[in-house]
């Protein structure tokens, strides 16, 4: 006879945001896995934050243009990750565009003003050893991707303990393993909360175009063309792509927003995805 298993749902301030996660597995058992799952987020966070100066991803900004540095291995897993999206996304995804958004104050200084970084994901160089090098000064950013990388890394960790069903939630950004589906819903533009179908064994991430004042506080983050070109006079959109993994789900989401509109729904296709949309434009859209 099968043993009913115990859920939790524990919620906590990681990555910017609260992070959410709701597993379900045997009891003693479960609880351990929920707890180490956000020692993951938090050790990602630690590595690859703009905004802490110590993190790995400052070390590089600061240094890798005079010396290579040596990294851990998910950011090194990750920087390649992004470098192998910016080549692929046609220039609408691009790590370097972080001296930019320090421009803007969208991002700390941390003593990045004296480097005169210019743009270009052909200056990074990935090294043996995981070492990286930068061929000319840039500012790296993995806000276009961490967060997405750290939810997975959170559900490796859950499913290696032998949680069952679990469901990792960091602000929308969104991962579920499972035989059970979850109900997906996401925010649109105006802050209504729309269904969207059921998530079974896949990743979800938002990301939000043109707003403004209250409603960008919903989207905190801001995106940017690699080109320069301000993406704030475009009319307010909010862009939800479906992938396998919350990493790629999370980058996707950059190229949706930033593709030319004939070219988006395919590119995001031959990236691995499939942009998402609430359940009532999807039937307005069938029976126009």
């Amino acid at each position: 006879m099968r043993r009913e298993g115990l859920t939790v749902r524990r919620l906590r301030p990681l990555l910017g945001t609260w992070v959410e996660i709701r597993a379900t597995g045997r009891a003693g058992r479960v609880e351990r896995a929920v707890a180490s799952a956000f020692l993951h987020l938090a050790r990602a966070q630690q590595r690859m934050s703009f905004h802490a100066p110590d993190s790995a991803l400052s070390r590089i900004n600061l240094h890798a243009h005079h010396t290579p540095q040596e990294v851990d291995a998910w950011t090194w897993d990750a920087l390649r990750k992004a470098l192998a999206m910016s080549r692929a996304s046609e220039g609408c995804f691009d790590i370097t565009v972080g001296a930019r958004l320090v421009a803007s104050g969208v991002l700390p200084d941390h003593g990045f003003a004296t480097l005169n970084a210019s743009i270009g994901s052909d200056a990074v160089v990935l090294m043996p050893r995981r070492r990286v090098a930068l061929r000319r000064p840039v500012l790296l950013t993995l806000d276009g991707i961490a967060k997405g990388y750290a939810v997975d890394l959170a559900i490796h960790c859950l499913r290696r303990a032998g949680v069952e069903q679990a469901v990792v939630n960091a602000g929308g950004d969104l991962r579920a393993f499972g035989a059970e589906a979850s109900v997906l819903s996401i925010r649109a533009e105006d802050g209504a909360i729309r269904p969207a179908g059921l998530l079974r064994n896949a990743a979800v991430a938002s990301s939000a175009l043109g707003l403004s004042g209250a409603d960008q506080e919903r989207f905190p983050g801001r995106v940017l063309h690699p080109s320069g070109h301000a993406a704030s006079d475009r009319q307010p959109q909010v862009w939800t792509v479906r992938a396998a993994q919350c990493w790629r789900a999370d980058a996707l989401t950059k190229v949706a927003a930033l593709a030319a509109p004939a070219r988006r729904h395919a590119l995001v296709a031959e990236l691995g995805g499939a942009i998402v949309q609430a359940a009532q434009h999807a039937a307005q859209e069938d029976a126009a």
